[in-house]
């Protein structure tokens, strides 16, 4: 005969509810470890899809994720011309907030050139951007459907194509665009704007007395070219010939063509380390406290349980129990109720966790850590209830 199932189901109500509560506060746990996890792919999701070996931004700067980087597109020229350098492409990111079904829509446009990298890594449903122009391929938290139009800048696009979970490091799904069109959301003044700066340029070059009229015109069309033009790109990615040193293409093009040259590996690092690390750190810290909240809950149950049944522990001892049989009775409860705990956690965070608004990514690794964290805990939590059981004394049995 097993006392601690016979226990259990004497106790049975109590002792599933209780399993059943302390399962709802380690699925939490679990939960917090897939966002912990949910953050480091939401951060890294653009630069895995986009297989890059450089990132070219702005000199003296982290962009294009951790701050402003804007630099001119051809330069991807002088990048491709590069020794080592096999492809160069430029792109695009922008944060879009708009209304859309009479609520805020939030999303991370991405532009690139159709013929180049870091478009959308694989589409879903529909195809991909084939016109430069007026077209969009969407990720599939967008929610949005093929053919459906959506009006960004001065256009409407349409959505031809959708793709996989690919988001910021803020968590925003993504759509894709060409470049062209992302340069004209971004950079395009809208006509009203256009005409009010073509008549300051005019008025500063009124001022400008030594000027003839037909130089004052040919150079106040100069400056509107330059100061209306969209030609600008927040990066341009590369990747290396086969056998081409990163390092030494790196010191090339922030030697030469004077810009940072940031591999993925140090773009990993800025997005890991600084944007998401006090995230991490407050994750980790909600995971310790739970647990030590776990840990006090399980205590406290196994030593009010031992106290309901010091009677029935003395009866045990006066008939000639060894303490070896009392400890497994309480160890034993208290290991089946982490498991059970466990296994109702485990069930509630795997039907629940693709509801959650971040992603939330569950590993086998540290799902078997908390498991075996649980089991320790379990373990050292019984101490309290064996050590008041072994002090019980057998006359308590008989009323003493």
């Amino acid at each position: 005969m097993n006392l601690a199932i016979r226990d259990i189901r004497f106790h049975r109500g109590r002792f599933i509810l209780t399993s059943i509560g302390l399962g709802l506060l380690l699925g939490v746990v679990m939960s917090m470890g897939g966002i912990y996890r949910g953050l480091f792919a939401d951060a890294l999701a653009v630069l895995h899809s986009t297989k890059a070996d450089l990132w070219v931004v702005q000199k003296d700067t982290n962009g294009p994720f951790a701050e402003s980087s804007r630099i001119p597109e051809d330069i991807k020229y002088r990048i491709k011309s590069v020794p080592g350098v096999a492809e160069a492409s430029p792109l695009s990111f922008q944060t879009i907030q708009i209304e859309r079904q009479g609520k805020p829509f939030r999303f991370f446009l991405i532009g690139y050139d159709l013929r180049g990298i870091g478009g959308p890594p694989a589409i879903l449903a529909g195809r991909n951007i084939r016109q430069k122009h007026y077209e969009m391929v969407v990720a599939k938290a967008m929610k949005m459907a093929l053919g459906e139009k959506i009006r960004l800048g001065l256009h409407e696009y349409t959505v031809v194509g959708i793709t996989g979970k690919v988001v910021s490091s803020s968590g925003d799904p993504a759509a894709y665009v060409s470049l062209a069109d992302a340069q004209e959301i971004q950079f395009k003044k809208d006509n009203d704007a256009i005409r009010n700066n073509r008549e300051r340029v005019a008025a500063d070059l009124d001022r400008m007395q030594n000027l003839t009229q037909a130089q004052a015109q040919l150079l106040q069309r100069n400056v509107s070219d330059l100061t209306e033009s969209t030609h600008t790109v927040n990066t341009v990615v590369a990747r290396l010939a086969p056998g081409a040193s990163l390092y030494e293409v790196q010191q090339r093009i922030e030697r030469w063509n004077h810009y940072r040259a940031i591999s993925d590996e140090g773009q990993t690092k800025i997005l890991t380390k600084g944007m998401i690390e006090k995230a991490r750190m407050q994750l980790g810290l909600f995971r310790i406290i739970l647990l030590v909240i776990s840990a006090v809950i399980i205590s406290l149950i196994i030593y009010t349980s031992t106290l309901d049944k010091i009677r029935v522990i003395a009866t045990l001892k006066l008939i000639g129990s060894q303490n070896r049989v009392i400890i497994g009775m309480i160890l034993q409860q208290s290991l089946l109720m982490g498991v059970i705990a466990y296994a109702v956690g485990y069930a509630l965070i795997s039907l629940t966790y693709e509801k959650f608004p971040r992603r939330i990514v569950l590993e086998a690794f540290d799902l078997q850590v908390l498991f075996a964290i649980v089991v320790v805990i379990c373990t050292v939590s019984s101490f309290v209830g064996i050590r008041k059981a072994l002090k019980v004394e057998p006359a308590e049995a008989l009323g003493g």
